[in-house]
């Protein structure tokens, strides 16, 4: 019901501080086909999906061998990875926004007291969302792919090293290969969640500076709650909707 509702209200100019309601149709997405700041929010969803999943999928495959290793305290370092991934988006978000302050935050002090304004700065924000959305998710990603190598078989890298197989070729023909299902199911889980992206962004830029750190979810919030326009913030949640369903 609610995706139903979305989508009719996607077909009506509604403003409700004006209260103006009436059927327009097709029109709300007409507007939206020529609407810039659509596609930069769309561009900026896009980039921050592929750089933060691409990352924390290259992390999470040297952690999860990691993590399958038998060594002393596996226990305790299998908890305390997961610890980022438990904190809440919002709390986390939070830390890091204290941190890449500008004027007493802790990483421009371990800089060298660079004064470079992370949050501010075009170039600098986006990427610095990146950086906490990898922080925190990367130990998911790790966990889907532990999950992975644990259902290799131990009698095929047994096999592969009577036959004098290198650690990297048995990485290769053996790991890599048999682990695809998992290392797709975690693209795919993860692309998921990072179009969607809102809490992290919405605490440390809410979309700015400049809009360059906006994203759908942002902006049809911002359109919806902000702005009163229930129509077109319905037709940009339609958008986003149909957008993850393609994926």
């Amino acid at each position: 019901y609610p995706i139903l509702a979305a989508v009719w209200l996607s077909l009506h100019r509604f403003i409700l501080v004006f209260g103006e309601r009436r059927f327009v149709g097709l029109g709300n997405y007409a507007y939206l086909l020529g609407d810039a700041r659509f596609w930069a929010a769309l561009g900026n969803t896009a980039y921050f999906t592929a750089v933060a999943v691409t990352v924390e999928l290259l992390l999470a495959v040297p952690l999860a061998l990691l993590l399958q290793r038998s060594f002393p305290g596996r226990g305790l370092l299998r908890a305390s990875v997961l610890v980022p991934w438990a904190i809440p988006t919002v709390v986390s978000a939070r830390l890091w926004a204290w941190m890449f302050n500008p004027d007493y935050g802790l990483i421009n002090r371990l800089l060298l007291g660079r004064d470079i304004n992370w949050l501010g700065a075009p170039g600098y924000a986006l990427h610095a969302a990146i950086l906490v959305d990898v922080w925190k998710t990367t130990p998911f990603v790790a966990l889907l792919v532990l999950a992975g190598l644990q259902g290799i078989p131990e009698d095929l890298y047994k096999a592969a090293r009577v036959d004098g197989a290198s650690p990297w070729r048995i990485f290769r023909s053996i790991t890599l290969p048999l682990l695809k299902p998992a290392l797709l199911l975690a693209v795919l889980f993860r692309s998921l969640d990072a179009f969607r992206v809102f809490d992290a962004i919405y605490v440390l830029t809410e979309g700015g500076p400049a809009n360059t750190t906006e994203t759908l979810s942002i902006y049809a919030y911002k359109t919806l709650m902000r702005s009163g326009d229930f129509g077109y913030g319905s037709t940009l949640s339609v958008a986003t909707f149909l957008c993850v369903v393609v994926l």
